[in-house]
């Protein structure tokens, strides 16, 4: 006997596959949603980390300028005090200069002058004076380029003057301050009186 099967199994079979085609589509979104899931996850993690960082590095910066502005701050502290020290070292082998220039001078002065004027300016010394004759002027400048203390003596002027009815030669000469290293060195080692600070 033949059987004839007439139930509609090709529209069956096309229901099983449309069945399938939705099974796999939504399975497909499924995962390409967790596959979105996942990945923004990491990255959102990636994110915060790096914000972290960043926060970090700011902070980390932040010290650091602090540490540069009190770095700056002590060095012109430093800076200063160097200048203070140094104007009080300064002072300190001046003070005598002036009495040693004096002695150097009543030193080497020859008979038969005196001076009328002495101007300095830096380590330039001016010498304004009388004598009898030019040739102590010369004996003037050689004791002058002899002296430890004066060099350089250099001849401006010399002319022949009246004073008090008395003829005499007027002559200027410059010559140049000349420190000698043992007075620096002992200036130096000098103890200096405290500078009082008038912000205290």
């Amino acid at each position: 006997m033949i059987r004839i099967n007439l139930l509609p199994h090709r529209e069956a079979k096309r229901r099983a596959r449309q069945r399938e085609m939705i099974v796999v589509a939504v399975g497909v979104a499924i995962l390409g949603a967790l596959t979105v899931f996942a990945g923004s996850l990491v990255i959102g993690g990636m994110i915060e980390h790096q914000e972290e960082n960043n926060r970090y590095l700011k902070s980390e910066i932040a010290k650091l300028d602090k540490d540069i502005e009190e770095i700056k701050s002590l060095k012109e502290k430093t800076q200063l005090l160097l200048d203070r020290k140094k104007v009080v070292e300064e002072l300190q082998a001046g003070r005598t200069t002036a009495v040693r220039l004096l002695d150097q001078l009543v030193r080497q002065l020859p008979p038969g002058m005196y001076l009328k004027a002495i101007k300095q300016t830096g380590n330039k010394i001016n010498i304004q004076g009388y004598t009898q004759s030019n040739a102590r002027v010369s004996t003037l400048m050689r004791n002058l380029d002899a002296s430890p203390w004066l060099e350089n003596p250099q001849l401006v002027e010399i002319k022949a003057v009246t004073v008090n009815n008395v003829r005499a030669n007027e002559f200027s000469l410059d010559v140049t301050l000349s420190v000698p290293a043992e007075a620096k060195a002992q200036a130096a080692q000098a103890p200096a009186a405290p500078v009082k600070d008038k912000r205290s």
